[in-house]
């Protein structure tokens, strides 16, 4: 029976340094064995926090630690559920003390009903049941207790390392408890588990167990830095314009997400801006692109200082804040008053885009004569900002989700349209997708197909039709054109000036007034 019971006060420094005499050495590794080591504290100064948005972060806990010379046994459980053991780095920053990191160990159990039959496998307990419709106890021995599937091996070994594992619970791969009452054994419980008191909580919480050597006593308050899932954190943008008009002002927020298993109370906060290359556990030796986010302070009293961090930014809320396990929080990071963003009409009648089309083998493209004949009758809106100080910004934005409000004639905001966009450097222009036009119509279609074989051409002809069916508003609207077809082209016929974007795109700036259409037609003549 596991029954504990507080380690004397004279041997608990047993607890902290291994001496050399041998006998000694045992007695200190048995009590430690029955006890469980003493527990460090931290210091009142609090953790800080470096969030990334890919659902990690690095935490920075300080650790007050007592240690002896030669080697001591600590153990720290004030860490998240979801820390890396490998990115662990105890140090003193002030690079005063010296010590070593001989061993350690890291325990997350999930405590659960199986586990601590597996805990106690072995022993005997008492189980709650019934008798004659009375509530009672029974004695039982677990002989074997079901075997708990451990979800980071299988992770890590596969599903032959999770079969042969399960062997273990029985023939066939059985989970069966085997349960030994009155000299009889039972595949199964004979009542509720009553578990004994554990004695402490090391189990109860995920724990890092070291053995340190120290080359002198130490009584520092140290550094301990690590890796840890279960952080998330994402920028988020509010644009509103007034009735009229596409001047208004944007609000940016942070929000950040703790599902880390642990509450930090007072914590400096810190965030970092950039792409982050990061191998992901599960695949190990493929090189993961992490996009994190940053912000930038508000005009007035801000919230958030930015400055630059190695090839990246990085960001610092100015107040310590309780980040709770399990919260959502959110903090104001920019505030600009006088924000335009121009609206774009674009028609793309094929509806193909350069990284749709350019993915398909060149030649099946090119003698594909049904490709790219469909047409798209929607007319796209985007909004065009200009990340410049003389539009009101002009700092670093990072990738998030912009939301565009319009007021109406009540006063009231209406949502109008909201997609992501990258991270933005200063002077930098955005284009967002927010819509399709109500009242806005684009026809396409081809008039013409020609190939000649033995010149080893293709002549293709197009009529493009845009329709702009508002009341008094004149707009234009950018037809845009991919020549998906070869890589050799020539525009030998068309009805209205172009503009080549790049090499296989061309652009038609149309100006349409209330209820016209206007007709664009082309001929491009292919050759390889």
């Amino acid at each position: 029976m596991r029954n504990r019971i507080p380690l004397p006060s004279h041997l608990r420094r047993c607890g902290k340094r291994i001496p050399v005499v041998a006998w000694r050495g045992l007695l200190c590794s048995a009590l430690i064995g029955l006890y469980g080591p003493p527990q460090s504290t931290t210091a009142e100064s609090g953790a800080s926090l470096t969030l990334y948005n890919q659902h990690f972060g690095v935490v920075r806990e300080p650790v007050m630690l007592d240690l002896e010379p030669g080697l001591n046994t600590v153990a720290f459980s004030e860490i998240t559920a979801h820390l890396e053991p490998p990115s662990v780095i105890l140090r003193d920053p002030a690079g005063k003390v010296s010590l070593r990191i001989v061993e350690q160990n890291y325990r997350n159990d999930p405590v659960s009903q199986e586990f601590l039959l597996q805990v106690f496998e072995g022993e005997e307990i008492d189980f709650l049941t019934t008798v004659d419709g009375q509530p009672a106890t029974v004695r039982g021995r677990i002989v074997r207790a079901p075997y708990v599937m451990h979800a980071q091996a299988m992770q890590r070994y596969g599903q032959r390392y999770a079969t042969t594992q399960r062997m273990r619970g029985g023939a066939g791969g059985g989970n069966a408890p085997i349960i030994e009452v009155d000299g009889l054994l039972r595949f199964q419980l004979p009542g509720l588990p009553l578990f004994p008191e554990l004695g402490d909580d090391s189990i109860m919480k995920p724990t890092l167990h070291w053995t340190l050597e120290a080359d002198q006593a130490v009584r520092e308050q140290l550094e301990l830095s690590y890796l840890s899932g279960g952080f998330s954190w994402e920028a988020d943008y509010n644009w509103v314009v007034p009735e009229e008009g596409d001047r208004g002002a944007l609000l940016g927020w942070v929000t950040m997400d703790n599902q880390s298993g642990r509450t930090f109370p007072d914590a400096r906060i810190k965030l970092l801006a950039g792409d982050v290359s990061r191998i992901q556990p599960q695949d190990r030796g493929v090189r993961t692109e992490f996009r994190a986010a940053g912000v930038y302070m508000a005009p007035a009293e801000p919230s958030v200082e930015q400055r630059e961090f190695d090839e990246y930014h990085i960001y610092i809320l100015t107040r310590r804040t309780t980040l709770r396990d399990r919260e959502t929080k959110q903090v104001e990071f920019v505030r600009a008053d006088e924000v335009e963003g121009r609206r774009l009409y674009i028609y793309n009648g094929s509806g193909l885009f350069p990284s749709f089309w350019r993915t398909w083998n060149p030649e099946r493209v090119r003698n594909d004569q049904s490709f790219g004949v469909q047409s798209n009758n929607r007319v796209w809106i985007y909004r065009e900002i200009e990340n410049t100080e003389e539009n009101g910004l002009g700092m670093p934005l990072p990738a998030g989700r912009v939301r565009f409000y319009r007021e109406d004639t009540d006063g009231a905001l209406e949502f109008v349209g909201e997609n992501e966009i990258e991270h933005t450097p200063r002077n930098e222009t955005l284009r967002i997708y927010t819509g399709n036009a109500f009242d806005l119509v684009g026809e396409r279609r081809r008039t013409d197909f020609q190939r000649d074989n033995r010149n080893n051409t293709i002549t293709e002809s197009f009529e493009i039709k845009v329709r702009n069916r508002k009341q008094d508003e004149s707009v234009t609207i950018a037809v845009v054109e991919p020549l998906y077809r070869w890589y050799t082209w020539e525009i030998v016929e068309y009805s209205a000036p172009f503009e080549q974007l790049d090499s296989q795109t061309i652009r038609f700036p149309t100006p349409v007034d209330p209820d016209e259409e206007v007709v664009i037609t082309y001929t491009v003549k292919y050759t390889w």
